[in-house]
């Protein structure tokens, strides 16, 4: 056994490979049968998203995990026992989907470009959801340990109670601004990713550009559609629910800037490090007279691309932006505690190589490196941010512990004797 074993991973590699698998049994069917359009982007999250359920509950079993509040040794409580708070729950839940259907209505960016498929997307499904939260919510309360959560506070303040608890009050509305924010941005550029993949040609294998590209948008789509997976399967019953949202101003700050309609990064923004360059595909233009070096470039940036879709697929069903739910140790999170912010942020650098520019100026190559490095500063930020807040848990202190013990900067750091 080893010495310094690593940390239990509070999800299974078999979680991500599971829904990895169906998504590409999806995307099969889809290309041979020419289905590109935008339901057949939102099947390929269920084609995802089903196996990860099913591997969750049979195989890993995590509805028997303590963590997700649920005594199933115990008798099942009598609904006239908890429907006064069930009662109170589901006022509350219904109002926090009141007040996001109102942001959404409210601000026009939601209802241009992609945005309007994910606004589209909601209208169709919000009667579902609205019936099926009742028959949820009734039955999770008669199994709970303390059904009396962020969003029964909320309803019971509703209701006159002035003396719910603020803070879970604070809590709940903080987690459904993540699911709420985060869900639409995935859903708006999830059909013209699944587009772009599935019907795009399969490249000469001779072509070092044409077949990187073909590789990172397969690892592009991977990363959406798990991650919408993750967003939308906030449950209890699978252990995937947001234990807590980031209280931090700084964690908000830093996240959102790097995603519109707030994001700094793009044409024009004032992070936008793309002057004089051509974009992602710098690399492609600049090394066009070295096939060596196209070839090195081209297997770095699609090992980049399949680290960072690795590191989403690790979360299984519970991947979300500013939240806790649940600390990982495996995969290439038994590397670095961060392995999709480096391997995100190398890609950029390598793909644009900011400080090649067309227009023969070198203010705009300066600018352009400065820039890009503010941008690196930036998810440096986010992750500091992030471990802010993740260090609350006892789990997590353990497992950054264990990383700067045994990751590969330390070890590293050990063979350079450093």
């Amino acid at each position: 056994m080893a010495a310094d074993p690593r940390p239990r991973s509070a999800v299974s590699s078999g979680v991500g490979i599971a829904g990895l698998v169906g998504l590409a049994l999806w995307m099969g069917i889809a290309r041979y049968f020419h289905m590109y359009g935008p339901f057949s982007a939102v099947t390929a999250a269920f084609a995802a998203g089903i196996p990860m359920v099913l591997w969750s509950l049979f195989v890993d079993r995590v509805h028997r995990n303590p963590t997700t509040g649920i005594d199933w040794s115990a008798p099942r409580k009598p609904l006239s026992e908890t429907l006064e708070t069930s009662l109170a729950k589901l006022a509350g839940l219904w109002a926090t989907w009141a007040i996001i259907a109102v942001v959404y209505a409210s601000a026009r960016f939601y209802w241009v470009g992609n945005y309007t498929f994910a606004m589209k997307t909601f209208i169709v499904a919000a009667p579902f959801l609205f019936v099926a939260s009742v028959p949820y919510i009734l039955w999770l309360d008669t199994r709970l340990k303390n059904p009396r959560d962020g969003c029964w506070a909320f309803g019971s303040w509703l209701m006159g109670d002035r003396t719910a608890d603020r803070s879970a009050i604070g809590d709940h509305f903080r987690s459904w601004a993540v699911k709420a924010f985060f869900t639409a941005f995935m859903l708006s550029g999830f059909p013209g990713n699944f587009f772009d993949t599935v019907e795009r040609p399969f490249p000469a294998l001779n072509d070092p550009v044409g077949l990187a590209n073909f590789l990172i948008s397969v690892m592009f789509l991977i990363d959406m559609t798990l991650a919408t997976v993750g967003y939308i399967l906030t449950m209890k019953p699978l252990d995937a629910h947001i234990r807590s949202a980031t209280p931090y101003a700084s964690g908000w700050v830093s996240a959102l800037i790097c995603y519109p309609p707030f994001v700094l990064m793009g044409g024009g923004g004032p992070l936008d490090y793309h002057v004089g360059t051509f974009g992602d595909q710098g690399w492609a233009h600049w090394l066009a007279a070295y096939p060596a070096m196209l070839w090195i470039w081209a297997f770095a940036l699609v090992v980049l691309t399949g680290v960072y879709a690795w590191a989403t697929m690790a979360f299984g069903i519970r991947f979300s932006n500013l939240t806790h739910r649940g600390i990982l140790t495996h995969g290439p999170y038994s590397w670095m505690r961060h392995p999709a912010y480096v391997s995100k942020n190398t890609f950029w650098w390598l793909s644009t190589l900011p400080f090649l520019v067309s227009t023969d100026s070198l203010a705009d190559a300066a600018r352009n490196t400065i820039i890009m490095a503010a941008v690196s500063g930036v998810y440096f930020w986010r992750a500091m941010t992030e471990e802010k807040h993740l260090r609350s848990d006892e789990d997590y202190r353990t497992y950054a512990s264990w990383i700067d013990r045994n990751g590969w900067f330390a070890r590293g750091r050990r063979a350079l004797k450093i």
